[in-house]
């Protein structure tokens, strides 16, 4: 299986991002859990691994939660490979989004 890697730089608390990112999961297994079969996931520390099966297709991969960046690897079966750029790019738009400032910050310090 061909690996897809992503980073997405963030300036939250590492607990912080850890815990958005354990919230989206959980939305993602109750919005779609009908069509994502096996979805798995163990953390061990700040690194999850994970796999899930969809239309017949399968994928795995690992997230690393540091201090300033998200580390993803997802290995990718072949049918989806052909589409890793619009994945890679979704997934990066999509985490800077769920990874933004924190809630209290404002735009500009506050100014």
């Amino acid at each position: 299986m061909p690996d897809m890697t992503a980073s997405i730089p963030h300036q939250l608390p590492r607990s912080e991002a850890k815990q958005r990112i354990q919230d989206q999961i959980a939305l993602v297994r109750q919005r779609h859990g009908g069509v994502l079969t096996s979805l798995q996931e163990t953390w061990t520390g700040d690194t999850l691994q994970f796999s899930a099966a969809a239309a017949g297709q399968s994928l795995s991969g690992q997230l690393t939660v540091d201090d300033q960046v998200v580390h993803l690897t997802v290995h990718l079966p072949w049918f989806l490979s052909i589409l890793t750029g619009s994945i890679r790019r979704r997934l990066e738009d999509e985490g800077r989004q769920l990874l933004g400032r924190l809630e209290h910050e404002k735009p500009n310090g506050g100014k």
